[in-house]
């Protein structure tokens, strides 16, 4: 029996097939390679010295699901597969509706025609929204603030309903925090297409000279150095987080959510200021006005992943900011 990853190509994805795969675990992967290309498959397989199948096939197709489900034999899912850009959800909300929400309902349905009902569901802590507390724990209000967060609790939503009507589902949804950092052999990690919103690629593109600065935006915040912090998660740590659910999944446990965080947070400076100490190198930056809908700051209580699902989060910030400029370098992104 294998498990299929979709969107396995992807950041988190090509990350998690690693864990799996070197974990014994047969893995199936699929991805519309909409936001990632073959060289993360080719990436992991060398990585691992494993080889698996890969389908280039979208969450939306159908026909696709059937192939894949009948030709391999699979017993359980570890959905990736979705659009993440805040600020174009913003943009093109019925986008992210469609592949976000219809995508996992597709799936879902797929998944019944060939009665598989294992799955672990990649969510976001976008759908905290403006956190009622820190720590966020798994039982703070669920208020998120832009489409793509929206997305995210719709998909939780029909994977709780599918729960409530069918024992038989297993189901866990992780909700990351900050995900940094890249595989330590180099050969995988985040490769953003255009502008990137996140704040280490972005450091690792004026790093390179490709832009000009940083921009920090607020230094007024009620934090230590007025800069607003996040839980920033290495990559390599996240994907292991999979594979405890997995686990937790086959044991047992028939739903659960789980924060996946460090339980400590980061300024957007200390972030800076740890890229510069470690690679050597300087990161021009600027202060600019706050962004509409920032808050001050928001970081996770992990303690739960930590007591159900043996999980927590093990890398430094200064192995998060060397392995991500070690990537960046080695693939040449910039």
């Amino acid at each position: 029996m294998a498990v299929l990853i979709t969107g396995g190509a992807g950041y988190i994805g090509s990350h998690t097939c690693v864990e799996l795969l070197e974990a014994g675990e047969k893995i199936v992967v699929m991805d519309n390679l909409s936001n990632s290309s073959h060289n993360s498959i080719d990436a992991i397989k060398k990585i691992t010295a494993r080889d698996f199948p890969f389908y280039e096939a979208d969450i939306l197709d159908s026909d696709a699901l059937d192939r894949i489900f009948s030709e391999n034999g699979i017993d359980s899912v570890i959905h990736f597969a979705g659009l993440k850009s805040v600020a174009e959800s913003v943009r093109e909300p019925l986008k992210y509706h469609r592949n976000n929400v219809i995508g996992t309902q597709t799936l879902c349905e797929a998944m019944l025609r060939h009665n598989c009902k294992t799955i672990v569901f990649s969510s976001s802590a976008t759908v905290y929204g403006v956190p009622e507390k820190v720590p966020v724990t798994e039982d703070c209000q669920t208020a998120p603030t832009n489409p793509y967060g929206k997305t995210k609790l719709e998909a939780e939503e029909i994977l709780r309903r599918l729960h409530d009507e069918d024992i038989e589902w297993k189901i866990a949804v992780l909700r990351y925090f900050n995900p940094i950092g890249a595989h330590a052999s180099g050969l995988i990690g985040e490769k953003p297409t255009g502008i990137p919103n996140n704040l280490m690629p972005y450091v690792c593109l004026v790093t390179a000279g490709k832009l000009d600065e940083v921009r920090v935006f607020g230094n007024d915040y009620p934090t230590p150095d007025g800069t607003g912090v996040r839980d920033y998660v290495h990559i390599s740590d996240l994907a292991k987080a999979h594979l405890c659910a997995m686990r937790k999944l086959r044991e047992g446990t028939d739903f659960g959510v789980w924060n996946i965080g460090t339980g400590k947070g980061y300024s957007v400076l200390e972030i800076i200021k740890a890229f510069e100490r470690v690679n050597k190198i300087a990161v021009p930056y600027s202060i600019a006005e706050r962004r509409d809908g920032d808050v001050a700051e928001c970081y996770a209580d992990p303690s739960k992943a930590y007591r159900e699902l043996g999980w927590k989060a093990e890398k430094s910030i200064d192995e998060m900011c060397a392995d991500c400029w070690n990537y960046s370098k080695n693939n040449k992104l910039f």
